[in-house]
């Protein structure tokens, strides 16, 4: 965790506009019990006021073990403009940091509204972590790590008083979409973080502008919570959140998984010396080991060093490859002391499990 200037950081999210670039930038929603893509979200003109350029804290960098330099592989943060999005918002929603509020309430002795300058002045950090969509397939693309920055939300809810049995929280975009967490998550120590700022910039709009939440190691689905205005505590039997009612599970913790980036898939390369790749995540255990098979043999890979608990990994293996076809594929053991499955099973409901799987033609 490293302690940022507050004012200087805050103080650019508040006089920020609230803009973002549609192209690249696809909306998902889920339809019944799946989701689908569709039509890249627009975004509307801004309100024509004067505000003042941002002064944007500038972010400390990587130490050099922490990131690999590999053509094709996952660079460790990835860049606010490549990060997935998925929601329900076909288009971005437009929120003032002059009029947001964020309400708490339900199962507290002590109900509370903060305003976006009331947060302003409370104490800033920022810690990185990866966050996971639990429609992330095996090897897919619904993954990202980025550096956040916000204040920690557990003191701001212990302060409200959370009353005995209220185990979960429900919390509300601007748009009145649930979505629920558990509050032991939240309340653990973990750097659960009401975000402002993504990868030192102020927090794109696609990305939940003025404020999201950030909670380490549980799927996007029950903690990621953009435009964030409302957390309602209550418990699990009172209320199924959006996602729920679809079919998808209470809670969601991140489970152990790898990819691998390079070589891509059905690749034809060379015989000789060559390089494979990759990521894997166990956000909030972290990575303890990462195994890559050659035809059902398996070696150990190269790490880079562990950033914190809760993002990412990079990792390679330097292979001698033969002429043929050959099948690779990659798993990892996290901290705790386990191991990813080989058990093939789909996203729903609580997320997909499986070795990365290619295969590769050496010529």
């Amino acid at each position: 965790m490293t302690v940022i200037n507050r004012r200087k950081f805050v103080a650019a999210a508040a006089g920020t506009a609230v803009t973002a670039a549609a192209a690249g930038v696809a909306g998902e929603m889920l339809i019944g019990k799946r989701f689908r893509n569709v039509v890249p979200a627009v975004q509307a003109a801004p309100p024509a006021v004067k505000v003042t350029p941002p002064r944007i804290v500038k972010q400390k960098p990587l130490p050099a073990e922490d990131s690999l330099n590999i053509a094709g592989l996952s660079p460790f943060y990835t860049p606010n403009g490549q990060f997935y999005r998925v929601d329900t918002s076909l288009t971005i929603p437009q929120v003032s940091a002059a009029t947001w509020q964020l309400r708490i309430h339900g199962m507290v002795d002590n109900p509370m509204t903060i305003t976006f300058d009331e947060l302003s002045r409370m104490p800033m950090t920022e810690h990185d972590v990866t966050l996971t969509c639990v429609s992330e397939a095996v090897g897919g693309g619904y993954i990202g790590n980025a550096r956040w920055q916000g204040t920690l939300l557990a003191p701001i809810l212990r302060k409200a008083g959370i009353q005995a049995g209220a185990d979960q929280i429900v919390m509300r975009d601007v748009n009145n979409m649930t979505i629920g967490v558990a509050t032991d998550p939240v309340l653990d120590g973990r750097e659960s973080l009401l975000a402002v700022g993504m990868n030192g910039q102020v927090l794109p709009a696609a990305h939940g502008y003025p404020v999201r939440v950030v909670v380490p190691g549980l799927y996007g689905y029950v903690s990621a919570t953009k435009w964030v205005v409302d957390m309602e505590f209550t418990t699990f039997g009172a209320f199924n959140a959006y996602w729920v009612k679809q079919g998808w599970s209470q809670q969601g913790p991140i489970k152990t998984e790898s990819r691998i980036d390079v070589p891509k898939a059905k690749t034809s390369m060379s015989a000789g010396r060559a390089t494979i790749a990759g990521v894997a995540w166990a956000q909030h255990k972290g990575i303890e080991a990462v195994e890559v098979s050659v035809d059902g043999t398996w070696y150990t890979a190269t790490m880079a060093a562990q950033d914190t608990i809760d993002t990412w990994r990079q990792w390679y293996y330097a292979w001698d490859a033969t002429p043929g076809q050959h099948v690779l594929q990659v798993r990892a053991t996290d901290k705790s002391g386990h191991t990813q499955t080989a058990v093939k099973h789909r996203t729903e409901p609580n997320g997909a499990t499986g070795y990365h799987t290619i295969q590769v033609n050496v010529t």
